[in-house]
Parts: C-alpha cells; structure tokens; sequence
C-alpha cells in the first residue's frame, strides 16, 4: 500500500498509519489527546528484563517457566493454579514435568494467562509471526527517524516512530514481549518522546518528557547502563524543557554517574549547563561547563551535543542564566565551528539574538530573530518561535515580536489538525 498524505498538513504518513491525520497534527489538537498512549507493562518488564525469568523463559519448557513464575512473583501453587484455571494438584504434575502437555489449546491458554508469546510454548501463531516480522524492520525505523530528526524533519521522524510505538504498546499492555521487543519499545519511546519535544509548543512539551520518562522506566530494568544513561540523559533534558529543571539535574547526574564514553558524557553536562543556567546555580554551571570542555580539548567532538559549537551555544545561555551578561555579550562574538543539525543552527541563533538585545546591538539581535524565525517556521519548530518572541518582546522589538507570532500561528496551522 502506497504512502497516503495527512488530511491537516499534507505530510506524508507511514503506509502502517491507521489515521489519516498524521501523529504530529494529532498531538497539537486543542485537546491535547495522544493517538497513543504509553501503556503499563510491568508483566513484561518482569518476563524478560528479570535474568532469571529471561533464562527460564528461553528454555522453552514449561516446568522451568512455571516454577520462576511463582519464585519472581512470589505466588502459591495454589495461586497459579488458581489464575491457570486448574486444580493445585494438576499445576504440581506440570511443574515436576509428571504431565506433559500436548495440546495446543492448552498451551495457548496457559501463554495467554501468563502474558507470554504463544510460541514460547511452541505454538505457531500467526500474530507472533507477523509480529517479529515487524520487529526486523523496528530497529531500523527508529535509527532512521533519529537521522530524519538530527536532519531537521523531526515531523517526518514523529510520524514514523508512533505507527511502530502503537504496535509494541498494544503489544506490551498484553504483556506478549520478548526482551528485544522490550529493548524496541524503550528505544521507541525515547525517539518518539526527543522528536515530539522538537516540534511541539511549550505549553504541550510535557507531553515529550513522559514518554522519554516511560523509556527511562523500562531501561532501568536491562541491565544496559550505556542505554540507561542514553534515557535518563534525553528524558532530562525534556524535563527541563517542560519546566522542571530541578528534576533534570537529578536525571542528568545519575547519566554521569553511569557513563563512560566522552561523547555521551558531554552530552549529559551540555543539558547539565542548560538546566544549571536555569537554575541560576553559578557554582554548578561553572562545574559542568568546565567539565565539558576539559572533556572536548581531550576528545574528539562528536554528535549533536559534544563539539566547538554546542560548547559556545551553552555557554552563552548559561552566562545569561546566571546574570553574567558583560561576559556573554564579549563571547558572543567569537564563533566556534558549525552546526551539526539545523535545529541547532536555529537555537544558536536564538540565544546569539537575546545576547546581542542585551548589548544594545539591535540591528544584529534583529538580523538573528530574522534569520532564526523563518528557519524555526520552516523545520516547524513553535517553542524556538515561543523564544523568539518572548525575547523580542522584552526587548521592546515589538515589530519583530509581531512576525514571530504570526510565524507561530502558522506553524500551529500546519501543525494543528482542522
């Protein structure tokens, strides 16, 4: 089936779309309803991210799986015989291996009421199969959409992503998910989560930090600390973003704690020095920012977040969060490499704009909003906007704060479904 268009936008939807408004527009109506929603999956957590579990399960037999199932749930034979549907004393022949199932309605049923994948009891299902089809093109689909966000087409990246999330929530909320379904679902959710945070408004930028917030639940289960950190580092800077800088600090330092690759290190102290900035906490801004850069003088910069560019971007909103106007509007004129995205471009050109308002260097702020407003309308990017006119504003632009709201009430056009 060909790739049809959203009836809002014009955007191109997913062939595996089922709505014929694409996800972005649907998160951007006025009541604010997700298409999905993430959904609660503590049967699979403990089914494939507990060791022993994921070991009784790959057996494929059904004593061992029956037997971790009552030690990890810390249910009586007589509880399990109970929500099997069978006597206590049939539970303890299957569980000794003195009963021997054959039947294939049998095993469905036991792997329906155990939340496990039919074929884990050897039963062919046609869902099962479908399903892991799926999931050879899942870990593709993610990696791409995260190309197409760092790209600037953080929409296109939304829109391919939520047709994937739905699948493996529907999936989970059942609790039919093997470990690497389960491994999808947390790297799905935290794209999905970082590509929302790029495209919606502010008022709706919690929207983002919940869903990096429910990869960060499933992550801490994995025992993978290098994916870990990736989720607490993503789901705090969307918790900043969403007006919780207090609590991305937290997010961040575990992300510290539990990385050791420079780059993704200096990823986690580039949110660090921006939720810091916030805060207006000098000692700790100056901490992280001088950490970042230590680490960049030794490492090669790599990524979106670790490089000359980043370095000066952060700086510079920092020096202004914590009051040291005189010192940005000195490094403001230094430049410092080249954008690794153009969402960057934009938010570089921001910042460069509010500090440059500070210096009373109004012709070049006015250059920087101008520059920055029509690439934020062009990625659709409506919270850039929102900083663009709450900084024009205050400098008294009132002009330049006028296009910017009329570039936010388009882009919330195009983004809006009718």
């Amino acid at each position: 089936m060909a790739d049809s268009r959203c009836q809002a936008c014009g955007v191109t939807i997913s062939r595996y779309a089922e709505s014929p408004v694409c996800p972005t527009c649907a998160t951007n109506t006025d009541a604010g309803r997700s298409v999905v929603r993430a959904a609660p999956i503590a049967s699979a957590v403990w089914l494939w991210a507990t060791a022993e579990a994921s070991t009784a399960i790959a057996t494929r037999d059904l004593p061992t799986i029956l037997r971790a199932y009552r030690r990890i749930n810390g249910t009586s034979q007589a509880a399990l015989a109970e929500l099997l549907g069978y006597d206590n004393s049939y539970v303890s022949m299957l569980e000794t291996g003195r009963r021997v199932i054959s039947d294939v309605g049998t095993r469905r049923h036991i792997a329906a009421r155990l939340a496990l994948p039919a074929h884990v009891l050897g039963v062919t299902d046609v869902d099962d199969a479908e399903f892991r089809a799926m999931l050879q093109f899942g870990d593709s689909t993610v990696r791409l959409a995260e190309i197409a966000r760092q790209a600037g087409r953080a929409v296109e990246a939304v829109n391919e992503l939520w047709p994937l999330v739905a699948r493996l929530e529907a999936r989970a909320s059942e609790g039919h998910m093997e470990r690497d379904s389960l491994v999808l679902l947390a790297q799905a959710r935290v794209a999905l989560g970082v590509s929302l945070g790029t495209v919606l408004p502010e008022e709706r930028l919690s929207s983002a930090a919940r869903w990096t917030g429910q990869a960060v639940k499933i992550a801490a289960h994995l025992d993978d600390s290098h994916f870990y950190a990736h989720t607490l580092r993503m789901h705090g800077n969307e918790l900043r973003k969403a007006g919780h800088p207090g609590a991305a600090v937290a997010r961040l330092d575990h992300s510290l704690q539990l990385s050791n690759d420079p780059a993704d290190q200096g990823g986690s102290l580039a949110f660090m020095c921006r939720a810091t900035g916030e805060l207006g906490d000098v000692e700790r801004f100056d901490s992280a920012l001088n950490t970042y850069r230590s680490l960049l003088e030794k490492n090669t910069g790599s990524g979106l977040l670790f490089q000359p560019f980043t370095l000066r971007e952060i700086e510079l909103r920092g020096l202004m969060g914590t009051g040291r106007v005189a010192e940005a509007c000195t490094l403001v004129h230094r430049q410092a490499g080249r954008p690794a995205a153009p969402q960057w471009h934009i938010i570089e050109r921001v910042t460069t704009g509010e500090v440059l308002v500070a210096s009373h260097d109004i012709e070049g702020a006015t250059d920087a909003f101008v520059e920055a407003i029509g690439s934020a309308e062009c990625h659709r990017l409506p919270h850039q906007i929102q900083r663009i006119i709450r900084a024009t504003a205050k400098g008294g632009m009132r002009e330049l704060a006028g296009e910017g709201s009329a570039a936010l009430h388009r882009t919330r056009t195009t983004l809006a479904a009718r």
